[in-house]
């Protein structure tokens, strides 16, 4: 176990963070922009947020960096600035967090698919370990790969990850099948938590995708198959429009009532996903204390 990850669990469960597109947005972002963009723009909008989630009680959080690999970013007219915009995103969320809490910097989805053929392996892998390298060189403590539907994706992130020697999360996202215990693409909790397992990962985990409650049986069925810590980080249930607008109904108590279950369950690190606030982790401090 790296030795990051056994420090952190001296002390289980360790609390993570919540969601950030929506906290962004409550600080002006606006729909169709880049999140990524604001750590060069503006970065005391993004260290707000991230300060935010070290006062609620986190002691891990992550950056706004989920969109920043030269894919996603060329949507924005950013695929030459990717180092820039990484860095900044691990160095704005180390200041905020201080000597409070650790950085584990997000590292989401190119947004290509391999099996059409959108982009080879080899050019993922290039995009990931730019990507991660400058997190690293940010000074974030840790990856944490995440909201990955793609396995084969999913795994040369890890692979790029790994290479920084920094510890990584591999966390997918179940949101398909009778009981959303499948990923978009079909793949088993199972089959991802053998994988990532086999493949270097130091935590697995699971984010998004569906409210707090499913949670709990993708816990216990990645617990039966690993022996490494896992990272859980569900919803605020599922979204519903009003006004134009996706509105999460769970609330911080109702989330938290699935705290003991979790740990029940085999979570190691707990937060939340979309929907979820510093209100949620602040619940889920008391909870868990």
């Amino acid at each position: 176990m790296h030795q990051t990850i056994e420090k952190l669990l001296n002390e289980r469960p360790v609390i993570i963070d919540g969601a950030w597109g929506t906290e962004l947005q409550k600080q002006g972002l606006k729909p169709g922009e880049s999140p990524e963009a604001l750590n060069l723009e503006r970065p005391e909008i993004v260290e707000a947020v991230a300060a935010a989630y070290v006062e609620a009680g986190s002691r891990i959080i992550i950056t706004n960096t989920f969109g920043g690999t030269r894919f996603t970013l060329e949507r924005h007219r950013l695929a030459d600035r990717v180092a820039e915009v990484n860095r900044a995103g691990a160095e704005i969320s180390k200041r905020a967090a201080g000597d409070k809490a650790l950085v584990f910097a997000s590292v989401g989805p190119t947004g290509k698919m391999l099996m059409m053929e959108e982009v080879t392996e080899e050019e993922m892998l290039d995009a990931f370990t730019e990507q991660a390298q400058a997190l690293a060189t940010g000074g974030a403590d840790g990856l944490v790969i995440e909201t990955m539907s793609d396995l084969e994706e999913a795994k040369i992130a890890l692979q790029a990850c790994k290479a920084t020697g920094l510890p990584v999360v591999a966390s997918m996202v179940y949101d398909a099948g009778a009981d959303f215990d499948r990923t978009m693409m079909g793949t088993t909790v199972e089959q991802a938590t053998r994988e990532l397992t086999e493949a270097g990962a130091d935590v697995i985990g699971s984010n998004c995708g569906q409210g707090i409650e499913g949670f709990v049986k993708l816990c216990a069925s990645m617990k039966a198959n690993t022996d490494l810590p896992i990272w859980i980080k569900g919803n605020a249930g599922l979204p519903v429009m009003v006004d134009g607008k996706a509105i999460y109904k769970t609330t911080p108590d109702e989330f938290t009532s699935f705290a003991q279950p979790l740990l029940d369950a085999g979570a190691d690190f707990i937060g939340g996903c979309c929907g979820t606030s510093p209100d949620f982790i602040r619940a889920l401090k008391t909870a868990l204390n």
